[in-house]
């Protein structure tokens, strides 16, 4: 079972504090990552996403790498879920919505991370909760979480590679 975690800040020097404490944390072996963004929203809505450098480990292959850039591109970039461009991302759609993943998850992020507001997104296959939670808290975000059992993972892979 994976977690996708989306945890947004006020302060956009919060999120990249905690975005770096997520890092160190993978290095303490506190949380086992797949993925790992950075999510800065503007005052005008405009969104930039950041990864880690080239030096963090992240152990996603090629396929939960994929899914978790598909899942960014979803929850920040897709401005309405009727707005869907092609049958790749409308079959991920109808897959997302039998999933924690479902419009009211994304809604629940799109209302949790607005204009002038950052957020780290973290796509996690292990974590030790009490460790992770007391290394975060004081950085004062507001958690949005759903957790992907390996079926689902699976499924999404499955339609991200339109069926193969």
């Amino acid at each position: 079972m994976a977690d996708l975690i989306v945890i947004a800040f006020d302060k956009e020097s919060e999120a990249e504090a905690a975005y770096a404490k997520v890092q160190e944390l993978q290095d303490d072996l506190i949380v086992q990552l797949v993925g790992l963004a950075l999510v800065k929203v503007d005052e005008e809505g405009k969104t930039k996403v950041e990864y880690p450098g080239s030096g963090a480990r992240i152990g996603a292959g090629a396929a939960g790498g994929a899914l978790f850039g598909t899942l960014i591109g979803i929850l920040f970039f897709v401005p309405l879920a009727g707005l869907v461009f092609g049958g790749l991302f409308g079959g991920l759609f109808a897959g997302l919505d039998k999933t924690g993943l479902d419009a009211q998850f994304r809604d629940r992020v799109k209302s949790t991370v607005s204009e002038g507001k950052s957020a780290i997104v973290i796509y996690a296959t292990k974590l030790t909760e009490d460790k992770f939670a007391a290394a975060l808290a004081p950085f004062n975000g507001k958690v949005v979480q759903t957790s992907l059992s390996e079926d689902v993972e699976r499924e999404l892979i499955h339609d991200l590679n339109n069926g193969q």
